[in-house]
């Protein structure tokens, strides 16, 4: 299950909350302090106040691009069959949180790729409604403002390195030509590793190339943004080699066998059920044929051997959550996803192969499986 952002609903779209993050009054208080100067510039009789609205309103652009280009992220992850968990505007712009495998690189590719394209085709807008502009006005410039950040924006997040939504598209291309898509994401993440590096060194070398001194508030902002880009291809590699580990987990290689009894079988049926056997687990079904419950060997050896013949299984039975079954052939991320949904708290699922109950499968078993190395 996503974990939701803290925040304020503002709304719906694509049946996701859309959520405003307190991190975002940060942004939107910086980006309205370092955008005043340009304001101030192009209107040098404007009073302070007028300048910090029209600043605050270029702000609103900029994040409503951003959010365009979030929905879009968003429409096209729920016409690929994904559902859509969130959409969220942050201290770095935002995110779209959407649940569902990817299982084809051309999804990743798209629900990516139409972020960025939405912030060009903006930027593109923008500036034909600046071309049209007769005069230079303050709306003239929040046009040019907008062109200028839209294009940046998307021609930024076209970049081939995670944790950009280029980077997602090299990813599926990797995916797509070597059938791996951990390989896409670790090249990928070390091209996204590569690209923060370059942010850092551009601010400081090209200064120095053009025979000027670096300029401490670029170098800062530049750190700022490697630092963000190799931490967030850091998460992402960190995340795909987990993705290869759970989609190596299957029921098969986890399944306790079992033995079926009847409705109304005694603890001494079980325990002949079960005998000439290793480890085996034994089923009772109901009266429908359906699994009901798993006996407890230690509940049913505590029933004195004269009294199992007429003692009732169901005395020993530990029941299962109604519809709790596991198919033997469900793996991966979908597997953990049923178990999260019909577990319900309960230790044991009763396993079926063909409709039939050949085994259960321990709950912890599975944790096990998928706790990261070191922490077991």
């Amino acid at each position: 299950m996503t974990q939701r952002s803290s925040g304020w609903r503002i709304g719906r779209v694509a049946g996701a909350p859309v959520l405003v993050t307190p991190s975002w009054f940060l942004a939107a208080v910086v980006l309205t302090a370092l955008f005043a100067p340009t304001v101030r510039a192009f209107a040098p009789r404007m009073e302070l106040v007028g300048v910090l609205v029209v600043s605050f309103a270029f702000v609103l652009l900029l994040f409503a691009s951003v959010f365009c280009h979030e929905v879009a992220h968003a429409l096209v992850a729920r016409a690929r069959g994904h559902r859509v968990d969130e959409l969220a505007l942050t201290l770095w712009g935002g995110h779209t949180a959407y649940s569902g495998t990817v299982r084809h690189p051309r999804d990743s590719a798209l629900i990516a790729v139409v972020g960025p394209l939405t912030n060009l085709a903006l930027a593109a807008g923008f500036w034909l409604l600046f071309s049209a502009q007769t005069s230079a006005s303050v709306p003239a410039l929040l046009l040019y403002a907008g062109a200028f950040s839209n294009a940046f924006v998307g021609a930024f997040n076209l970049l081939p390195g995670l944790p950009l939504d280029g980077g997602q598209v090299l990813e599926a291309g990797v995916w797509a030509a070597t059938g791996s898509r951990t390989r896409g994401t670790l090249a990928a993440g070390w091209v996204g590793r590569a690209v923060g590096a370059a942010v850092v060194l551009w601010a400081l070398a090209w200064p120095l190339a053009t025979g000027r001194s670096p300029d401490l508030f670029t170098v800062m902002w530049a750190a700022l943004i490697g630092a963000f880009l190799w931490s967030g291809a850091s998460e992402a590699m960190r995340v795909g080699r987990r993705r290869e580990q759970l989609d190596r987990l299957d029921v098969r290689s986890l399944v306790t066998s079992a033995v079926v009894v009847p409705a109304g079988a005694t603890v001494a049926d079980a325990g002949r059920a079960a005998r000439g056997y290793g480890e085996v687990a034994v089923v009772v079904l109901d009266h429908r044929g359906e699994p009901a419950g798993w006996v407890d060997p230690q509940a049913a050896a505590a029933v004195p051997a004269e009294q199992a013949a007429a003692t009732p299984a169901e005395s020993a039975l530990v029941p299962f959550p109604a519809g709790s079954t596991v198919d033997a052939d469900e793996s991966g991320p979908e597997l953990l996803d049923h178990l999260a949904r019909v577990a319900g708290g309960a230790r044991v699922l009763p396993v079926a192969d063909g409709g039939r109950v050949t085994g259960v499968l321990d709950v912890a078993r599975v944790a096990a499986a998928v706790r990261p190395a070191g922490r077991r």
